[in-house]
C-alpha cells in the first residue's frame, strides 16, 4: 500500500510515498555505463526506487536555463534512493525533465506529482542539472587550482551591480559570501528556514559560471 500526503507548493517524496517496510528498496542504477555518459546535454538519467527521498517545489523561474513550469529538487533526504545514489549532491537545484520517458518539464506541480506517483518502482527519471553540477560530473570547464591559492570571485545579483571579492581555494563559499555581506538567502522563507550551512535545504545554492 502507499500513503500519500501532498501540499500545494511543496511535496516530500520521502514522506509522501511510504512503501512497505517488508520490501527492500531497489538500489539506484544509472541508465548508462559511466558518470560522464550519464550526462547528455546537461541532463542526468538514472533509475530510482521508491521512496525517492526528494523534496520538490514548483519551478519559480529563477534559473533561466530551466525555463518555466515543472518542479525543482530543493533537498535530497536520507532514507530515499536518491540519497543512496552517487548523484545526491548534484540533484539539488536540478529540474525533473522526464519521468518514465515522458516530458514533464512544462507540466504543473500537481501533474508532475501524478506522473511520479503513478510510475512503477524503480522509475526512470531524467534531471536537468545546473551548470555547476554538469561541470562537477563531466570535468568540463573546471580549472585546477592548489588548495589555499588566492582567487577572485565575481558575484552577480539581480538588480545589483557586480562585485568582486577575494577568496581562497578550499574555503567555504557560503561563509565567504556572508563574510562579504552578500545576500545568500532571498525571501523570508529562506531566511528563517535555512539549515545554516548543513547541506540539507539548498536555499543558499548559487549558479557557478566559467570566467569569460
Amino acid at each position: 500500500t502507499t500513503v500519500l500526503e501532498r501540499t500545494t507548493k511543496n511535496y516530500s517524496i520521502s514522506a509522501g510515498l511510504v512503501s512497505s517496510t517488508t520490501n527492500a528498496r531497489p538500489k539506484p542504477t544509472p541508465l548508462f555505463m559511466s558518470d560522464v555518459s550519464n550526462v547528455i546535454d546537461g541532463k542526468l538519467s538514472i533509475s530510482l526506487g521508491k521512496p525517492l527521498g526528494l523534496i520538490l517545489e514548483e519551478n519559480d523561474g529563477s534559473n533561466p536555463a530551466f525555463g518555466s513550469g515543472g518542479v525543482i529538487v530543493t533537498q535530497v533526504n536520507e532514507g530515499g534512493s536518491a540519497f543512496d545514489s552517487q548523484y545526491a549532491s548534484q540533484l539539488i537545484q536540478s529540474k525533473i525533465y522526464t519521468v518514465m520517458g515522458k516530458d514533464v518539464s512544462a507540466l504543473s506541480f500537481d501533474e508532475v506529482m501524478d506522473e511520479i506517483i503513478g510510475a512503477p518502482s524503480p522509475l526512470d527519471v531524467e534531471f536537468a542539472l545546473s551548470a555547476s553540477a554538469v561541470a562537477e560530473l563531466t570535468g568540463k570547464g573546471v580549472k585546477s587550482y592548489e588548495d589555499g591559492a588566492k582567487v577572485s570571485i565575481t558575484v552577480q545579483q539581480p538588480d545589483k551591480p557586480d562585485i568582486v571579492i577575494d577568496g581562497r581555494v578550499g574555503d567555504n563559499l557560503r561563509k565567504t559570501l556572508l563574510a562579504n555581506d552578500v545576500e545568500v538567502y532571498r525571501g523570508l522563507k529562506k531566511k528563517l528556514g535555512n539549515c545554516g550551512g548543513g547541506g540539507q535545504c539548498g536555499f543558499c545554492a548559487v549558479e557557478l559560471t566559467d570566467e569569460e
